[in-house]
């Protein structure tokens, strides 16, 4: 019979500290996958507490995945240690190598990873076995070409929530990864239009673009986001944005310039706005900011998210929303088209969302790295390097800016950092062509760097000043 002691909970409550013991138990290996666990009634005689302190540790266990019951047989221990066991070689093989991911740095301030110990796999790996046992002829069912219904539902439910966006579920396309969506808008809007990026920018946008063959422009930024008069100028007809938090300026779209964008879209047919809010969920200070979609009245905004960044970088699931005036165009000429995510990984999702889930993994992440970036820049401010350095833009999303004062050119002191095991990006790499005010400005993504490695990457960029 299995014993806690329940002399010293702190503030915990008698069923919170129950569920902690065993879950540790569990994942320790002190109990064994398969193993039956004893009944609420023998097990709160044991303890002497309640049965229904036995009852809700139990049922958040078997909430998270670390347990299962079988109807008139009892509880028993789900078989997690397999996957436990690959996520230590994971982070044992990283501590090794003091590396992140696979580039054998010390410390990657350009990943965007997520680290194995922050994925809800046991939430995930509830909800698929799950679906596996009661949803199998829905798993067997092609799916609409703009996704299940279940998870657009899930989706515009989300939206209203979170970021005060109505939309109905109609509305929203599913596609395995924005590079497919993007595709999708092309051939939706027309190859023939004039399509533009901000500028700096993502890269990887404009590849997409023109590899398809299309007219891709490049549209400069100002203080307030996408120079609009540059729009005019170039006679773009589509224009593709990160309004809420720019990449890689950290630039937030003040309302006003919102308003001009919007006005400025409205003045022809052909015009439109892709909005990616690639990360909003990641606003580290105050309320999110409200989406040009959500003040948008003339249906001229495509909104663009991802779950990559609130996930993992390898759940390859994204959305669009469209206007409504475009939603039968998009079937009537798209229709051939198979949804690219498979119905397992929707079918997940969309429980993992309407269920709760999303939200708490959102909140947990949203103060993981809000502690996070707050110890990145405490280390920064107790070294020397202080005193060479200007930070902006840390509220908004997983980077910040990191102007730094030094003779040395963006290329000789990236160099530098590489040969100390330090990936660092210049902002000026983002520029078509970088002016020289943006010289010894750096971008530093600080969502995979291990936080014990933080004071000496800070070190090692010191020491490559001089």
């Amino acid at each position: 019979m299995i014993t806690y002691s329940f002399t010293d909970i702190g503030s915990d409550s008698l069923y919170i500290h129950l569920y902690k013991c065993i879950k540790k138990d569990i994942i320790q290996g002190v109990l064994h996958a398969g193993e039956k666990l004893p009944s609420k009634r023998s097990l709160a005689k044991n303890l002497n507490i309640s049965v229904i302190t036995i009852e809700n540790a139990y049922a958040q266990l078997i909430a998270e995945g670390y347990v299962y019951s079988v109807p008139k047989k009892g509880f028993y221990v789900a078989d997690i240690m397999s996957l436990h066991k690959k996520e230590e070689t994971i982070l044992s093989t990283e501590n090794v190598r003091l590396s992140s991911g696979s580039t054998g740095y010390f410390a990657d301030f350009t990943s965007n990873q997520t680290s194995s110990e922050h994925f809800p796999f046991s939430i995930w790996a509830k909800l698929t076995r799950e679906l596996l046992t009661h949803n199998q002829p829905e798993l067997l069912t092609n799916s609409p070409c703009g996704g299940i219904l279940p998870l657009r539902e899930a989706i515009a439910k989300h939206l209203k929530d979170f970021r005060n966006m109505t939309v109905t579920p109609e509305q929203i396309i599913i596609g395995a990864g924005t590079e497919y969506l993007y595709g999708l808008l092309i051939q939706l809007l027309g190859f023939h239009k004039r399509y533009a990026v901000e500028d700096p920018g993502y890269s990887k946008i404009s590849q997409i673009y023109e590899s398809h063959h299309i007219s891709c422009y490049f549209a400069s930024m100002d203080a307030f986001g996408v120079n609009i008069s540059d729009l005019e100028r170039q006679e773009i007809d589509i224009v593709h944005i990160s309004p809420s938090h720019h990449f890689p300026t950290g630039i937030v779209m003040p309302v006003s310039r919102r308003y001009e964008l919007l006005a400025w879209a409205a003045k022809s047919g052909m015009r439109y706005i892709i909005e990616d809010d690639y990360d909003s969920e990641y606003r580290l200070n105050g309320q999110p900011i409200p989406t040009l979609q959500s003040i948008d009245v003339q249906e001229k905004v495509i909104y663009v998210n991802t779950f990559t960044k609130t996930l993992a970088s390898t759940v390859r699931i994204s959305y669009m929303v469209l206007p409504k005036h475009l939603v039968n165009t998009f079937y009537s000429r798209l229709y051939f088209y198979s949804c690219t995510v498979s119905n397992f990984e929707q079918y997940t999702l969309a429980r993992f969302i309407s269920e709760g889930y999303f939200e708490k993994h959102i909140n947990r992440m949203r103060s993981y790295f809000h502690n996070k970036r707050d110890k990145l820049l405490n280390a920064i401010e107790k070294s020397p390097l202080a005193a060479y350095v200007t930070i902006s833009e840390e509220d908004a999303g997983l980077h910040f800016l990191l102007k730094i004062n030094t003779e040395l050119s963006d290329e000789e002191f990236l160099q530098r950092l590489e040969q100390s095991g330090i990936k660092l990006s210049s902002l000026s790499q983002y520029y078509r062509i970088p002016p020289q005010k943006v010289e010894h400005i750096f971008i530093v993504n600080y969502s995979f760097v291990a936080e014990e490695n933080i004071d000496k990457a800070i070190q090692l960029i010191y020491r490559s000043l001089f």
